[in-house]
């Protein structure tokens, strides 16, 4: 696997990049070409924050934790990996489940629950063009998470959201 590390306030050693490049190896047995990770060290206050991201034919696996030390964390992220990873193979595998199953997990136990929830309320709604600043006022008003709206200025359906550190990101949607 292809590792790219990319510093944020935050000076990566070379031993914990060799042990990052070794247990990200461990993960290689789940792909059948070359994926790439990005990992992204960063430092936030007293909290050493590690993202991992990786990438094998337009599909992303990703994984964002933080505490006091960036050895602690590849512990905390690479079980959030290897569950994302399985759950995906796992569906396309469904028929050869057994196969699966003889897999020797690296760092989880057992293997997740993977049955999806099931779609309790559906909603069919208009869009009208507004603008982004409406959008804003209407996620407020609202008090949701996130805002579908037709962007006035696009022509393009765009979903605003509200991100963990309480600040927006949007998405635009091409058809």
């Amino acid at each position: 696997m292809k590792v790219t590390f990319v510093e944020k306030k935050f000076k990566i050693a070379k031993r914990f990049k060799d042990v990052m490049e070794e247990k990200l190896a461990k993960l290689d047995k789940y792909f059948n070409e070359t994926a790439s990770a990005r990992v992204v060290c960063s430092k936030q206050d007293k909290a050493e924050k590690l993202e991992v991201t990786i990438s094998i034919k337009g599909l992303i696996y990703r994984s964002e934790v933080s505490s006091l030390n960036m050895y602690e964390n590849i512990d905390l992220a690479l079980p959030k990996l290897e569950k994302q990873i399985v759950r995906n193979r796992e569906k396309a595998i469904q028929k050869k489940r057994t196969a699966a199953k003889d897999f020797g997990f690296e760092f989880l136990e057992e293997l997740p629950e993977l049955k999806l929830p099931d779609i309790s309320k559906k909603k069919v709604f208009d869009l009208d063009p507004i603008t982004l600043e409406d959008a804003k006022d209407g996620i407020e008003r609202l008090g949701h998470n996130f805002y579908i709206f037709l962007n006035a200025e696009t022509g393009k359906v765009n979903v605003l959201y509200r991100r963990n550190d309480n600040k927006y990101g949007l998405i635009e949607v091409n058809y």
